[in-house]
């Protein structure tokens, strides 16, 4: 045996020893602890951030529908008949409450704060349609115990897919509880759209809705008056909203009291709208 073919087994054996020796850490690294914690920790990361994702589209669909059905509602000043339109809003709404509970599905045992920035938007607009619909109906506001009332889902087909009788099991509810904060800002939104009301009702000749909703105004703006500055910032920032709102429905009511014998009733709408719009260039928060 000459010297090549030992330098050369000398490298085969050293090339063997050196991948089992790699195997070896390979192995180490994959058992240790620490890595297996942050494997841990990446994991609920990401399942974290794909459900604040899914949360953050279904609020989006929520808004859009929700909108769509403050549209609809905004047609109550220029039909013969609400019930027929009542109900179809009450259609939409319910096609929202679906979307609701699929935010209650991905709750389902988590921290709702962890989550509440994904879909307080949408939440905040559900309130507003659902309040501006109360409103026309009742001409009150619906409370915050109303609004989760209709939020309570029942659950009886998960046990049927699970193949046990849902009668023996009995039907398992599925809650979804709207925060305060998500409650005070949709009623503080609700205010520009009873302004918009307004002045599509005196252009059909409804002049006894503005006094309506005025008091109406002034009783909600007497409400969060007593919230003051002690409150979550998005709330008092939105209050400077309601006064300016509030004073726009009675300065168009002042003027529809003083001059509204004296002008054919197809013109106060022009008036209503052309006294709310000298206000506008006063508003300091959109």
């Amino acid at each position: 045996m000459n010297a090549k073919d030992g330098g050369s087994r000398k490298r085969k054996q050293d090339s063997a020893q050196s991948q089992k020796t790699e195997g070896h850490e390979s192995d180490d690294i994959s058992s240790c602890p620490l890595i297996s914690a942050f494997k841990t920790f990446q994991l609920e990361l990401d399942t974290k951030h794909d459900k604040y994702e899914r949360l953050v589209k279904i609020s989006r669909d929520i808004t859009i529908e929700s909108k769509r059905t403050i549209f609809l509602l905004h047609r109550v000043t220029s039909v013969p008949s609400t019930e027929e339109l009542l109900t179809e809003s009450e259609v939409k709404l319910d096609g929202v409450r679906q979307k609701i509970r699929q935010v209650a599905e991905e709750l389902r045992g988590e921290d709702l704060y962890q989550f509440h920035r994904a879909f307080t938007l949408g939440i905040q607009e559900y309130v507003e349609a659902v309040s501006f619909q109360h409103f026309i109906k009742h001409r009150s506001l619906i409370s915050l115990e109303e609004v989760n009332c209709r939020l309570v889902f029942l659950n009886g087909d998960k046990s049927e897919e699970k193949g046990i009788p849902s009668e023996k099991q009995g039907p398992q509810a599925l809650t979804f509880q709207v925060t305060p904060t998500d409650y005070l800002l949709g009623v503080a939104d609700l205010t520009g759209e009873l302004m918009r009301m307004c002045i599509s009702s005196v252009g059909n000749g409804d002049i006894d809705t503005p006094f309506q909703v005025g008091q109406f105004l002034r009783q909600i703006h007497d409400g969060f008056s007593y919230i003051g500055n002690t409150g979550p910032y998005e709330v008092s920032k939105k209050l400077h909203t309601l006064k300016q709102s509030l004073g726009k429905v009675e300065d168009a009511c002042y003027t529809l009291r003083v001059r509204g014998s004296e002008m054919p009733k197809h013109m106060l709408a022009d008036v209503f709208s052309s006294r709310a719009a000298l206000l506008d260039p006063e508003d300091g928060v959109a």
